[in-house]
């Protein structure tokens, strides 16, 4: 039987701190924990759900008056391997940077340019994580579910989980439908690095060699001195996705700001830098006159709690950034962080 407490503060469940209650969180270890959930624990009433990993990429606006179930499992285990390949299970609940730090001490290749990204595993296939030419979806094998009606399991593979750009079928046609339990990855012994992508390139030709864990500490040297830590100041991490657009919309706008952050995009699209449309505004660095919520000094992409926001007050400040931006390129920005 899983541990539920209720009427609960979770601003130690989600990186903006947001000080807001939920009426039941659950604690889910094993299938049989949410089995117990559906038929006898808050479940089986019918209220309202919502599944809290890490917290890095949910904002609060108010007291949820349901259930919140918060994966705990963390268990990783090699499953099997080949010559050239080892598949990893790792449980919903494991801290995805801890991952990270394991398969590159081990040597096993394809997640070391996602390091020091916040949240947990079970995450990563939902919102197809992503950094520095790597996402998530390039190494994931298998996805191990829980089913909300009746607590059965399934496993769905790569080719079924319809990955795109930050999303998945998780976030559409089997929304609220399944738990993630667990996922398998698929990582190289012999792995292929992926440096080109922003300044990670030149920041490693200051080392030495070129390795699984150079370039994991490279990557977090960049981002720690970009990102700040939730841990000194709440945030979500980057709040908005990079727009994808239309060459034909993009081409004049490349014409105008000749030093536009861009990449190249399937079907004709290009991909724009939101954090550099954020700092055209003006923006980086910006208080709400309230002072209780802003954006970030150094990085114009991450919006931040100064101490006492609301919720409210995160997502006032995310659309003021969307006018400025839409009035400015023409460009609308889609968040990446879930407004709940």
């Amino acid at each position: 039987m899983t541990t539920i407490k209720n009427n609960i503060s979770l601003k130690g469940y989600n990186t903006f701190g947001i000080d807001i209650r939920a009426k039941h969180l659950c604690f889910y270890n094993k299938p049989a924990d949410l089995k117990y959930l559906i038929t006898e624990g808050p479940l089986s009433r019918d209220e309202k759900m919502i599944i809290l990993g890490g917290g890095s990429n949910q904002l609060f606006t108010k007291d949820f008056d349901g259930i919140v179930i918060h994966p705990v499992n963390n268990s990783i285990e090699l499953i099997r391997e080949t010559d050239e390949y080892v598949f990893i299970k790792v449980g919903a609940g494991k801290n995805w940077d801890e991952f990270v730090e394991y398969s590159v001490n081990n040597g096993y290749g394809g997640i070391e340019n996602l390091s020091d990204i916040p949240g947990n595993v079970g995450a990563s296939p939902v919102q197809n994580i992503g950094a520095y030419g790597m996402e998530a979806k390039d190494t994931i094998h298998e996805v191990h579910l829980v089913s909300f009606h009746d607590g059965s399991t399934k496993t769905i593979q790569n080719k079924d989980c319809e990955f795109v750009y930050r999303s998945s079928v998780f976030k559409s046609k089997l929304k609220n439908r399944f738990l993630v339990d667990s996922v398998t990855f698929k990582l190289s012994k012999n792995p292929t690095f992926i440096t080109h992508y922003g300044s990670l390139q030149d920041e490693l030709n200051k080392e030495e060699e070129i390795s699984l864990k150079t370039i994991r500490k490279t990557i977090i040297k960049i981002r720690e001195s970009k990102l700040p830590s939730p841990t000194k100041i709440g945030n979500g991490g980057s709040f908005f996705k990079n727009p994808i657009i239309p060459n034909i919309h993009a081409e004049p706008l490349k014409a105008i700001f000749t030093d536009m952050v861009t990449y190249p995009a399937a079907n004709d699209m290009t991909k724009i830098a939101a954090g550099w449309l954020i700092d055209q505004c003006g923006l980086k660095g910006y208080t709400n006159e309230k002072g209780t919520a802003g954006i970030h000094d150094k990085q114009a992409l991450v919006l931040v709690n100064k101490g006492k926001a609301t919720g409210s007050d995160i997502v006032e400040l995310a659309e003021f950034v969307k006018a400025k931006v839409f009035e400015k390129f023409d460009i609308c920005l889609e968040p990446e962080v879930i407004i709940i």
